[in-house]
């Protein structure tokens, strides 16, 4: 079941006498137990598309709907939402976990009884039974990020937001994260992850949205995406240093120099003769195909997609 629909959605601004098309016709599913990766560049349009689904601002024109209804109408709709933003903007630091409950429980609509009712077993989901009484501003980064979410989800959400919930945090609390993320999917919460640890979005989605200036350019299940690269890409050592004009030479053919003797090629093996043939008199110490992962895919697809701008 879909529980997010968004449906050709549009939005500009006007800035001076120019006008933005920040977003520009993006169509967008979120299932139920189901994550998707919303990546993007930095300007491609997220945020706008983010604030619209979440009822913030409206879009010019197209649809959106959370199971069933439209949240820019009806602002029942929006109990069936949960949100965590990057940064710490999500909880009261001066105020004790179980007050954050409290606050934030009452704020969506539950009553004081039903918060208590369910805080116990999300504290002890989340690992913060044992922080109940201690102020948020005492807690490490990694129980910070626990508390958002579990906030989010007090209410019982179906579509979970989540914009890098992984930013800033030490390996274990990645890890934690992960498997709290896992665990709500599980429990057929629909998941729209935003990040730009391509690492975690790979790991979390079963499927991959990619926005470049404003529209999509790439939707296919995580497993599919990176079936699609994978055989086009190849590891290049060599003795010795690029000249200039070789490396912008290579740039052009869609190699990329990861260090000196190193460099990375993802493209049709019929123009690896010619990649090869631009190293000459180098020394060509190994040819080797490479594991690709999202990494390899979101880069390559923003170079495609700038080379047919």
């Amino acid at each position: 079941m879909d529980v997010l629909q968004a449906t050709d959605l549009r939005k500009s601004y006007r800035s001076g006498k120019q006008v933005v098309e920040a977003v520009q016709g993006v169509t967008l599913t979120c299932r139920a137990g189901e994550v998707v990766a919303f990546l993007g560049a930095n300007g491609a349009g997220k945020t706008t598309t983010l604030k619209m689904l979440t009822g913030l601002i409206r879009p010019d024109s197209g649809t959106v709907r959370v199971c069933g209804g439209d949240p820019h109408a009806d602002a029942r709709v929006l109990e069936r939402i949960g949100a965590v933003l990057e940064g710490n903007r999500n909880t009261y630091w001066t105020l004790s976990v179980q007050e954050n409950f409290e606050y934030f429980g009452v704020l969506r609509g539950l009553t004081r009884a039903e918060v208590r009712r369910r805080a116990p077993a999300l504290l002890e989901e989340f690992g913060l039974g044992e922080k109940r009484d201690v102020q948020v501003q005492r807690l490490s980064r990694g129980m910070q990020q626990k508390l958002a979410i579990a906030l989010a989800v007090l209410p019982g959400p179906q579509l979970l937001l989540l914009d890098e919930p992984t930013l800033g945090l030490d390996v274990q609390a990645t890890l934690d994260m992960q498997s709290l993320v896992r665990s709500l999917v599980g429990r057929g919460c629909a998941v729209l992850l935003t990040t730009h640890q391509l690492d975690v979005a790979q790991k979390l989605s079963d499927r991959v949205v990619i926005m470049r200036r404003g529209q999509v350019v790439t939707e296919q299940s995580t497993r599919d995406l990176l079936r699609a690269y994978s055989g086009s890409g190849y590891e290049l050592r060599f003795e010795g240093l690029l000249s200039d004009a070789q490396r912008a030479a290579l740039r052009g053919l869609g190699v990329e120099e990861l260090e000196p003797g190193r460099a990375s090629y993802f493209g049709p093996s019929a123009l690896l003769y010619e990649v090869l043939d631009t190293l000459r008199p180098l020394e060509l110490r190994a040819v080797m195909p490479s594991e690709v992962d999202l990494a390899d895919v979101f880069l390559r697809v923003n170079r495609d997609e700038m080379a047919y701008a």
